[in-house]
């Protein structure tokens, strides 16, 4: 982990097309501004491990749906 010092105002780059601002500091928070292109996706890490958490809920949802349809007898006329 790359870990750098910055103040208000001043600003971080990652490669050619990401950029985040130091937008305010008070107490233990700081403010941030990012701008990146729009299909960089932006997210704050407990969103994410929800998401991932739900994704992986939904999978095994269909696991089941599947094994359940699968388990299914054949019917006949």
């Amino acid at each position: 982990m790359l870990v750098l010092s910055r103040k208000k105002g001043q600003t971080i780059r990652i490669g050619d097309d990401i950029e985040i601002t130091i937008v305010a500091t008070a107490n233990d928070q700081v403010k941030i501004g990012i701008q990146a292109p729009k299909n960089v996706e932006i997210l704050r890490q407990e969103l994410f491990e929800e998401i991932q958490a739900e994704n992986k809920a939904a999978t095994i949802s269909v696991d089941n749906l599947l094994s359940n349809i699968k388990n299914l007898p054949n019917l006949k006329k």
